[in-house]
């Protein structure tokens, strides 16, 4: 008998493409909408962005499993309700968020963003250049993505500290805990990176104390939550030209809405959640994987502790 996954997903097309593959790939599960009327047999329920009354209108529910890295996508009534929560673990995501935050870094350390900017008015303007060892890049979160991003960018060349909630050990990057830490890193460094997970500790964490101390034309890049950041604090000191600008790949709505400042900030760059993500073949692999064990009472991987929220 084929074991029945509930997919509750706001993304039509990416619902779909799961849909699709776990057809010719996973015979041993059946992946069903809400409205479909299998869906009330459900026992497990994959989650992208699902509606907050998932559990009142299936309340056979048991297991949730995020279609993620992250789970704050399922929202507090879902994280809150007691039951088990497992997210995505792919290896593949370190390197396509390495990339990422390379670029970023490069676009501030390389003076792309100048130079883009200044195309528009046909300017032309040459800026000093540093070396890699030269730009102090400090990483915020070292669990797994955060610990490779450090140590592949101290890997060519660039001076890395990292920050966490608490005390790890990477070689070649200067790793900090504490609140006195934070700010002393903070005061040397020249690009920010946050690759934090989303949680009451967290929240708003990127905001005016944060941006002030930061040295002058510092550069931020936000890979976390759109939850970190104060916008109003970020948007208030890129105007104030203290801070240089900031890579954002995340928001607390998405699609970021067309009103939204930070489109029309001078100085930001947005991207639409584009800076690493699992396969669909992991995702489909590691949720079926679960659901089998959920089904025979094994241990579920990649469970979450609910504190941490990771």
């Amino acid at each position: 008998m084929r074991t029945i996954i509930l997919l509750a997903s706001s993304d039509n097309e990416f619902n779909q493409e799961l849909i699709n593959y776990a057809k010719l790939n996973r015979q041993d599960v059946e992946w069903v909408l809400p409205t479909d009327e299998r869906a009330a047999l459900a026992e497990v329920a994959a989650c992208w962005f699902p509606d907050a009354s998932t559990l009142t209108q299936f309340p056979n529910i048991k297991v949730l499993l995020a279609l993620s890295a992250g789970v704050d996508q399922l929202g507090s009534s879902l994280l809150r309700s007691g039951l088990p929560v497992c997210r995505i673990v792919d290896e593949g995501q370190k390197q396509g968020m390495f990339e990422y935050v390379l670029w970023g870094v490069l676009n501030a350390h390389r003076h792309f963003d100048r130079a883009q900017k200044n195309q528009k008015t046909c300017h032309w303007k040459h800026y000093p250049q540093k070396t890699a060892a030269d730009i102090h890049v400090s990483v915020l979160g070292l669990g797994v993505l955060g610990k490779h991003v450090a140590q592949s960018l101290a890997q060519i060349g660039y001076s890395v500290s990292g920050w966490s909630r608490s005390p790890k050990n990477i070689e070649n990057v200067t790793c900090t805990s504490g609140e006195e830490a934070f700010s002393k890193m903070l005061s040397t460094t020249d690009i920010l990176v946050n690759l934090l997970p989303l949680n009451s500790a967290t929240s708003n964490i990127l905001n005016k104390t944060v941006f002030d101390t930061l040295p002058p034309n510092a550069y931020l890049i936000n890979c976390g939550r759109g939850g970190h950041i104060n916008e109003i604090d970020l948007i208030d000191s890129i105007h104030q030209s203290h801070l240089r600008g900031a890579l954002l790949d995340v928001f607390d709505e998405e699609p970021l809405d067309s009103s939204n400042p930070l489109w029309h900030t001078d100085g930001i760059l947005i991207t639409p959640h584009m800076a690493s993500e699992a396969s669909i073949a992991t995702i489909v692999k590691q949720t079926s994987d679960n659901a089998k064990r959920f089904e025979k009472n094994a241990l579920l991987k990649n469970m979450i502790d609910e504190d941490k929220g990771y």
